[in-house]
């Protein structure tokens, strides 16, 4: 190969470079934590593509009442462990919008909308028409 081929492809690799290294907005699927850190949720493909999420930890320290993560409820009476909280999700240009939370501490579903951020975090809205409230989960890494 000659070195100005070589060169030249090099370049090229160079300047995709930071392009790849940008997080996929779509790439919601994974591990997080909520804001507050007291939970995870694990969101996975829930079967068309979309991102489905279920509680998947609870830190016990953030129950009250002599509650363990496998005895904690929503106010509905289900079990928080294992709850779908985020779905319905439709695959946007940017995000994922259109899709459903559910806040098991309020016994309320909002309008969703969910998008992964450059530095890997996570975005989450929850909306009532046009107010949205934003919080920016962190990936759990299992450490």
């Amino acid at each position: 190969m000659p070195i100005r081929t070589a060169l030249a492809a090099a370049l090229v690799l160079i300047a995709a470079l930071p392009a790849l290294a940008q997080a996929d907005s779509h790439d919601v699927f994974g591990t997080f934590f909520t804001e507050e850190g007291t939970s995870r949720v694990t969101i996975e493909d829930c079967g068309d593509g979309s991102p489905c999420g279920r509680v998947s930890w609870i830190d016990p320290d953030s129950l009250d009442d002599g509650k363990t993560p496998e005895t904690a409820k929503t106010k509905a009476g289900e079990p928080v462990l294992g709850l779908l909280m985020l779905h319905s999700f439709e695959k946007k240009k940017r995000d994922w919008r259109g899709g459903k939370i559910y806040d098991p501490k309020e016994d309320k579903t909002y309008s969703s909308r969910l998008k992964r951020l450059e530095d890997g975090r996570l975005q989450v809205k929850g909306c009532v028409g046009p107010f949205c409230q934003t919080q920016v989960w962190r990936e759990y890494t299992g450490g």
